[in-house]
């Protein structure tokens, strides 16, 4: 005898449990079910940083109080290999929760709004007219797949695989010592691909540190990334047995949203930022688009792919454009100066970065106006 659901959501990070949530939200009799692999809480492989963007979002779906999981850090700023300098006060605060801390979080908000959750790795996927098979035990209306970079859905769905130029790879430990308690900080590198170091400041003490390179084909082994972390934050180390290593499908890379009753959402979709690696903003609208699109059945996949084109198509492009000049230290350079003398480039380049915003013509005018000046300099 199978089971059957309306929605079942594969992966119950924050990509899974905001779909859930939006089912539920809306629908709140319908039947849904969360599948894991990992028993909750589980660790995962993240800078912990959660925008003020992605916090609304979560807000509006009705999860309660992730405020006080974290500390609010109000301060960002950007260090360029030529020098370039930038630390200003973001519009709204951003948070460093521990993913192991906020995902938790947000799976007991769905169950508690009625999702059904269980630890379950999936391997099969038998797509049929009206409903949708999980390895032969469960069905549903429609099957959400939200289960990561690596995602068995997306896999089973033939998509594309992701190409090096379009995957980040990076590494992350835990230490305990803190750069500045009051701002994200970033450290970009010098070299033919685009990378930087980070240092979040923790509640109570310590930080998450890491580096990444984004373009598979810049990197090299987990020493020599974590080399490049002790050069540009020398002081600042990682407990060894807190490091790991992990890639990220960055949105400039093929997306997959095919017709029928499978969506996918979150890394699962490619939906990476490529400017600063962000996930969680883009994990949680995706997801919340995808838990709209489930409740049409087999016009599911058709609707959540126009929904995803028309709210992130032109994000997308001017990420996307912005990307490829990273690796020209002079745009890198003329960028931080803009947006360290005007407020208005900084807010752009933040909502870039860690939202869903796009590149204004004023903005990209100061820092052509900057580049220009610097190369008569």
């Amino acid at each position: 005898m199978h089971e059957f659901f309306d929605v079942a959501v594969v992966g119950a990070g924050p990509a899974g449990t905001a779909a859930a949530l939006r089912v539920l939200q809306l629908r709140p009799d319908a039947r849904v079910l969360l599948l894991d692999a990992a028993e909750f809480p589980r660790d995962k492989t993240c800078g912990d940083g959660i925008s003020a963007h992605a916090l609304e979002l979560l807000r509006a779906l009705g999860v309660p109080d992730l405020d006080r999981l974290g500390r609010a850090v109000p301060e960002l700023h950007l260090h360029s290999p030529g020098g370039r300098f930038v630390a200003r006060t973001c519009a709204r605060p951003n948070r460093v929760i521990p993913r192991a801390v906020f995902d938790a979080e947000l799976v007991a908000a769905a169950v508690a709004r009625g999702a059904e959750l269980r630890r379950h790795r999936v391997r099969r996927l038998d797509v049929r007219a009206d409903r949708v098979a999980l390895d032969g035990s469960v069905e549903a209306r429609v099957v959400i797949g939200a289960d990561g970079a690596n995602s068995t859905i997306r896999r089973l769905l033939g998509a594309p695989d992701t190409p090096s130029m379009a995957t980040a790879v990076a590494i992350r430990g835990y230490a305990p010592t803190t750069l500045h308690p009051d701002a994200l900080v970033i450290e970009f590198a010098r070299g033919r691909y685009p990378a930087y170091a980070w240092s979040f400041p923790l509640q109570g003490g310590g930080s998450n540190v890491g580096y990444g390179v984004f373009d598979r084909r810049g990197t090299g082994s987990r020493q020599q990334l974590l080399d490049a972390l002790r050069e540009l934050l020398p002081g600042h180390e990682p407990a060894p047995e807190t490091v790991r290593g992990h890639h990220l499908p960055l949105s400039t890379g093929p997306r997959h949203h095919p017709d029928g009753r499978v969506l996918l959402a979150g890394d699962a979709a490619s939906m990476i930022n490529p400017l600063t690696g962000e996930g969680i903003f883009d994990a949680v609208a995706s997801g919340i688009l995808a838990g709209r699109a489930a409740l049409l059945g087999a016009s599911a996949g058709a609707a959540h792919r126009v929904a995803m084109h028309h709210t992130f198509n032109r994000h997308h492009r001017h990420g996307a454009a912005l990307a490829r000049l990273l690796p020209n230290a002079r745009f890198l350079d003329a960028a931080l100066t803009a947006a360290a003398r005007h407020q208005h480039v900084f807010d752009a380049a933040v909502d870039l970065g860690l939202g869903r915003g796009t590149a204004p013509w004023g903005a990209l005018a100061r820092i052509g106006a900057t580049y220009v000046t610097m190369g008569r300099a």
